[in-house]
């Protein structure tokens, strides 16, 4: 349930409580509405700069993961500003101390992180 159906749902059931018409099978009906989702976002780029250009991504949307096209001119962003302007949050922004030396340097070193709850 997105925010603003609750917010409705919450207005609704007020009412129906100040007409004393507000039953139990209503308040239990709100919670049987649909679980928000969350979505998560998983970014590399080369440089911790939210402007820069990504270089590759894995996205996870109603519990599918996808890597999108090869192709970098398909992909749903070609920034974590883009993603950001979208709607995304970052959750884990990358760690700075593997980008510090790069010949000791394990994993993904500028991976960014982003959710978005529906």
């Amino acid at each position: 349930m997105d925010a603003n159906s609750l917010e409705s749902n919450l207005a609704q059931c007020i009412e129906e409580l100040r007409a004393g018409t507000l039953t139990e099978s209503r308040l239990r009906g709100i919670s049987k509405s649909r679980l928000l989702k969350q979505d998560l976002l998983y970014v590399q780029s080369r440089s911790t700069a939210l402007d820069y250009e990504i270089h590759g991504f894995k996205i996870v949307e109603d519990g599918v993961i996808s890597d999108g096209s090869r192709n970098p001119d398909e992909w749903p962003y070609q920034t974590v500003l883009e993603a950001i302007n979208d709607g995304w949050r970052i959750i884990r922004f990358p760690d700075q101390t593997l980008i510090m030396d790069e010949s000791r340097s394990y994993g993904l070193a500028c991976e960014f992180i982003l959710e978005r709850i529906r």
